[in-house]
């Protein structure tokens, strides 16, 4: 399934996050709810992993279920500017280039997906995240994917 570049929000880091606002819920519905083990911690997809390229993304998942997004039209930040990736609460709102993001999947050896409902984030995605309340919101669903390079 091909997924709305618009509705996507690549955030460079240490581990690079992806965020999908209003995925198919084919997409949203396959992905476990995010429970985090622990503070900063983010729990494995089973199940699922990512092709990070420059210019598309695959997102796999059990069976049929996954979805395409082409990676050249989408937005993409720097999360690491600030030199907390978002523990403080926000990110950077600067715009930061595809290649690097697909960089820091192959170091990280994979990507945090993260799934929100339409009605847990408002579309345009935002460049400042608030990652306290996107996690806790209780509609965030994912995990680390690892990524098939």
């Amino acid at each position: 399934m091909l997924l709305d570049p618009e509705k996507t929000l690549f955030v460079r880091g240490a581990t690079p996050v992806l965020l999908l606002a209003d995925a198919s819920a084919s997409v949203h519905d396959a992905l476990p709810v995010v429970t985090a083990p622990g503070p900063g911690a983010v729990p494995l997809c089973e199940g699922w992993s990512i092709v990070p390229k420059l210019t598309l993304c695959v997102v796999d998942g059990p069976g049929d279920v996954g979805g395409l997004i082409p990676a050249f039209a989408a937005p993409v930040i720097d999360g690491s500017t600030n030199g907390t990736n978002g523990t403080n609460g926000t990110d950077s709102t600067e715009p930061a280039d595809m290649a690097d993001w697909c960089a820091d999947a192959e170091r990280a050896g994979g990507v945090v997906v993260l799934s929100l409902d339409h009605l847990s984030l408002p579309l345009p995605l935002p460049a400042a995240l608030d990652w306290a309340r996107l996690l806790a919101s209780g509609t965030a669903r994912g995990g680390f994917m690892p990524s098939l390079v």
